[in-house]
C-alpha cells in the first residue's frame, strides 16, 4: 500500500467567546455566522477570493482534457490521482457558479472524465485495468487511465473520493438537455456498478484495497477517519449495499480516539485530512448518528474541535519548531523535504519525512516542523475565525514562496534553513523550506471548503443527492436538514 493512502487580524473579543468549554452552548452555525465572508474586511475578502480562484484553476490547468485525469501533483510530469479526480469535478462545478469557466466548459469536461470512468477495463488484470468490482486504482497513467505501477492498489478510499466528485455531478447538472442528462446517467452508471459487499473479505467492515498480486490488504476501515463517506455511500447503494450493522460496527472502534488533547474533547484523528475529507461533501451540522448523539455533538463540532486542539498545539510547540504560533499552524498529510537528517542550531538533531501523514492527536503525533496549507484552509469552515487569520499570515510572512499561480504550495518548513539543498523543493535562507508543487489531494479541501463556507454550495447540492440522503439514513442520521428536506 503507498504511503498517499493515509493521506488540509484579531477578533480577539471573538475569539475569547468562541473557546470551548463545558457550558459552550451556541450552535455551530450560530458561531461561523460570526465569522462569514461578508463580515471580514474588504483585503480579506480579497485574498480569500483569489485564493479559491487560484486553487480552482490548478485543477482545470493540470487535467489531462481528453479523459479528464487529474495529476495527483502538479506542476511537472506526474500519475492521476483518482481522489484529485473527485475533487475536480466538484470544483468545475464551483468555477461555473462563480463564473470562472461557463457552465458549457465545466459540462464538456465533466462529461469527458465521466466517459473515461464509464468506459475503463475493469479486470483483474495486472497492468491492462483502470479498475476491478467498479473501484479503480488509487494512481493510474494520466495518458492511458491503466493502472500506474504495480505497487498501486485497488483504492476504497480513493474510489469513494472520486464518487464523491461523481455524485456531485449527478446532482448539479440538473438541466434538461442532451449533456446534462448524459452527466446524470453516466454518473449514475459508475456509482451503481461498485462492488461495495465484494470489499467485504471481513464483513460488515471494509477493507481499505485490493490488489491483483496481494488480494485483499489485512487492514479494514476501523477508527474515526477519512472512512466515515466511505460507509455511507457503500450504504447508500442502490445495487450493492453492505449491511445496516457495517455502521454500528465501525463506529464501535472510535472508543480509543475519544478524548482531551491540548483542552479540548472530542474524537482525535491526528491529520486534519481525516476531518475534512468527508466534510468537503457531506454536511453534518446539525445531524447526528447513535455515536454523535450518546456524546452531544455532531461531527462538525468534533472537527471544529479538532481545529482548535492543533492551533493550541502549535502555540505550545512542544517540539520547538521554527515559526509556529498562533497563526502559523497545521498538521495533516503533506510532502516534506524528504527522508533527511540534520544538526541544526539550538535544536540538534533532527529527522524530516518526505510525504507523510504528519498530524497531532491523541492518536499520535507526526511533526518536523512541516507545515501544510490546507490543515487551516481545508478546515475554514470548521473555525473560520481562526482560519482566515492563519492564511494571511502565511501569506505575508513567506509571500512569492509560498503562495504562487495555483495558491499554496504545498507545504514549507521554516525550521529547515540550510545550505544543503533536500530531495524535494527548495531553501530559501532566512526562510526555510518551501515545496515547488501543490498535490490535489490537498487542493481540493481548499476550494471545495471555502465555497462552503462562503456558499455552502457544495453542500446544498449534496443534500439533493438520493444517494448520499439514503447512506446517512441508513447508518441512523438524523435530525437538522435531512428532516426539513432542505
Amino acid at each position: 500500500m503507498t504511503s498517499r493512502h493515509f493521506r488540509h487580524v484579531a477578533f480577539k473579543a471573538l475569539l475569547a467567546a468562541l473557546v470551548f468549554g463545558s457550558g459552550a452552548q451556541q450552535s455551530a452555525l450560530a458561531r461561523t455566522a460570526k465569522y462569514d465572508f461578508d463580515s471580514l474586511p474588504k483585503p480579506q475578502q480579497v485574498m480569500m477570493a483569489d485564493l479559491e480562484r487560484r486553487t480552482f484553476q490548478w485543477f482545470w490547468d493540470s487535467a489531462n482534457p481528453a479523459n479528464g485525469l487529474i495529476p495527483d501533483h502538479y506542476p511537472g510530469p506526474s500519475f492521476s490521482s483518482i481522489a484529485s479526480v473527485g475533487f475536480g469535478l466538484t470544483a468545475y462545478g464551483i468555477g461555473a457558479e462563480r463564473g470562472y469557466i461557463t457552465r458549457a466548459q465545466a459540462v464538456d469536461r465533466t462529461l469527458a472524465t465521466l466517459h473515461f470512468f464509464a468506459n475503463a477495463q475493469q479486470d483483474d488484470s495486472e497492468d491492462d485495468a483502470s479498475g476491478y468490482h467498479g473501484f479503480f486504482y488509487h494512481f493510474l497513467d494520466m495518458k492511458t487511465g491503466k493502472r500506474f505501477a504495480r505497487s498501486t492498489e485497488l483504492s476504497s478510499a480513493d474510489t469513494t473520493l472520486l464518487l464523491g466528485g461523481v455524485l456531485f455531478v449527478q446532482s448539479y447538472y440538473d438541466r434538461d438537455t442532451p449533456k446534462e442528462k448524459e452527466i446524470r446517467a453516466l454518473a449514475d452508471q459508475i456509482y451503481r456498478r461498485v462492488d461495495w459487499t465484494w470489499m467485504q473479505p471481513r464483513a460488515p467492515l471494509i477493507s481499505m484495497g485490493w490488489t491483483p498480486g496481494g488480494k485483499f490488504i489485512d487492514s479494514d476501515w476501523k477508527g474515526y477517519d477519512e472512512g466515515m463517506l466511505i460507509y455511507i455511500l457503500a450504504l447508500g447503494s442502490p445495487t450493492h449495499a453492505v449491511s445496516d450493522d457495517a455502521w454500528s460496527a465501525w463506529t464501535s472502534t472510535y472508543p480509543k480516539q475519544w478524548g482531551s488533547f491540548y483542552s479540548q474533547t472530542f474524537l482525535n484523528f491526528a491529520p486534519l485530512f481525516g476531518h475534512q475529507y468527508s466534510e468537503t461533501w457531506v454536511d453534518f451540522r446539525g445531524i447526528r448518528d447513535a455515536w454523535s448523539r450518546s456524546h452531544d455533538l455532531d461531527y462538525f463540532e468534533n472537527g471544529r474541535r479538532a481545529v482548535y486542539a492543533q492551533r493550541a498545539y502549535a502555540i505550545a510547540n512542544p517540539g520547538h519548531w521554527t515559526g509556529y504560533g498562533e497563526n502559523v499552524w497545521g498538521l495533516t498529510a503533506c510532502n516534506g523535504p524528504g527522508d533527511v537528517t540534520l544538526n541544526l542550531p539550538g535544536k540538534g538533531e533532527r529527522t524530516f519525512d518526505g510525504y507523510t501523514a504528519r498530524g497531532a492527536g491523541l492518536d499520535y503525533i507526526s511533526d518536523d516542523g512541516t507545515i501544510a496549507p490546507t490543515a487551516a484552509g481545508g478546515s475554514i469552515v470548521f473555525a473560520p475565525e481562526l482560519v482566515v487569520p492563519a492564511l494571511q499570515a502565511m501569506k505575508e510572512r513567506y509571500g512569492d514562496d509560498a503562495y504562487d499561480r495555483y495558491g499554496f504550495v504545498d507545504a514549507f518548513n521554516p525550521s529547515l534553513d540550510t545550505d544543503m539543498q533536500p530531495k524535494e523543493g527548495r531553501v530559501v535562507r532566512g526562510k526555510g523550506w518551501f515545496d515547488t508543487l501543490q498535490i490535489g489531494i490537498d487542493q481540493g479541501p481548499i476550494v471545495l471548503m471555502i465555497e462552503n463556507w462562503r456558499s455552502g454550495f457544495v453542500w446544498k447540492v449534496m443534500r439533493r443527492n438520493p444517494y448520499v440522503r439514503k447512506g446517512l439514513l441508513r447508518a441512523g442520521f438524523s435530525g437538522g436538514w435531512l428532516e426539513s428536506g432542505k
